[in-house]
């Protein structure tokens, strides 16, 4: 078994069929929808929001001049935000449903690192209680495709600090 590589991918589904599961199971998702540029012009049709991802670029169907990328996902009225790959950087979001591993809950703010993905790279950030299990951290780079919903992980050094869940960009 320890000679096995590690598994990325989701055991119980069939053939990795991740569409056809969720379209099974969770149909609603696949509600048609619009897809609109930044200012907010149609400029296209989807056939569920759960096809789309923040970032992404491949597979959206629409003829452009320049790249088009996911920027935004909106599931109360199914909409795709569409833009360029530069209005993807965002410095700035809020972290719910917080779990503090190595240090009590945040009373103040602190200088941390901070992660959104799994092959991102740690960036320095202040992260800041905003009111009970909830925090604003401030990147001092932007950071591309932070996707609400995600995880955020914070570091002191080789430390594991705590995380959360993202609940939102803040532009």
């Amino acid at each position: 078994m320890a000679e096995r590589p590690e598994s990325q991918e989701i055991c119980f589904i069939p053939d990795n069929n991740y569409v056809g599961f969720l379209e099974k199971h969770m149909p609603e998702a696949f509600s048609p929808g619009t897809i609109v540029d930044a200012e907010g012009h149609i400029v296209g049709e989807h056939g569920g929001i759960l096809r789309f991802t923040i970032g992404q670029r491949r597979g959206l169907g629409i003829a452009a001049p320049h790249p088009l990328y996911v920027l935004e996902i909106r599931t109360l009225d199914h909409t795709v935000v569409v833009g360029e790959n530069s209005s993807l950087y965002q410095a700035r979001l809020r972290a719910k449903f917080l779990n503090w591993i190595s240090q009590p809950l945040l009373d103040k703010p602190h200088e941390l690192e901070a992660k959104i993905r799994y092959k991102h790279k740690e960036t320095p950030s202040s992260v800041s209680p905003c009111k009970a299990d909830c925090v604003t951290v401030d990147f001092q780079k932007p950071q591309r495709a932070i996707t609400p919903g995600q995880s955020v992980v914070f570091y002191a050094g080789d430390v594991v600090v705590g995380g959360g869940i993202i609940d939102e960009v803040i532009p």
